[in-house]
């Protein structure tokens, strides 16, 4: 095995892991990984390169999986299948001395591997289409968020505050209703016609 898919399988490793323990402890989620499971020497670089760029740009990374993903939000995937992807879609959009059919050819080998019997043609497809969006759309990766909207995507007119109105209190008033009985009722304002 190639230093360059060890130091991918273990970054999906990694990731699932933290996936696994969103809220777990105190601890560095990579930091308990990578004193269980210490990358070689030879791997470690990508390693940290790739784990660490998925982590900063997660949220944009998950916007453009579930844009191509008809119908599966990110959080449905299986967990091999998403961070697979993960890997492959920061690699083609953040490393470009890697060429973007080898991060898809070995997402897919990891994704058969690690996934289900489906996972090879789920990941195959969507990276594809996110392949296709970089070169039609010159579709990006940014320091604070995604370059531009999807196309498909309506623009959102700016959202105003307007304050509603304050409801009127509501009052509990008694109401007679012949022969002694009386009623409890509860009003927004003066009824007319009640007695107290």
């Amino acid at each position: 095995m190639g230093n360059r898919r060890r130091a991918r399988e273990l970054a999906m490793q990694a990731l699932f892991f933290i996936d696994m323990r969103p809220d777990a402890d105190d601890q560095d989620p990579l930091a308990l990984f990578c004193r269980s499971c210490p990358p070689p020497k030879s791997s470690k670089a990508l390693f940290t390169e790739l784990v660490q760029g998925v982590r900063r740009h997660s949220p944009q990374i998950d916007r453009i999986i579930e844009r191509f993903s008809s119908n599966w939000k990110i959080s449905r995937m299986a967990g091999v299948d998403r961070n697979v992807m993960r890997l492959a879609v920061y690699e083609m959009l953040c490393c470009p001395d890697i060429p973007p059919k080898v991060s898809i050819n070995e997402a897919i080998d990891i994704g058969k591997k690690y996934g289900t019997e489906e996972s090879g043609a789920f990941i195959n497809g969507i990276l594809d289409a996110i392949h296709l969006a970089m070169d039609q759309e010159g579709l990006a990766l940014s320091t604070d968020s995604i370059e531009a909207p999807p196309p498909s995507a309506p623009q959102q007119a700016p959202t105003v505050a307007v304050s509603a109105p304050e409801p009127p209190a509501e009052t509990v008033r008694r109401v007679k209703l012949g022969r002694g009985l009386v009623r409890r009722r509860t009003v927004s304002g003066p009824v007319e016609g009640t007695q107290s």
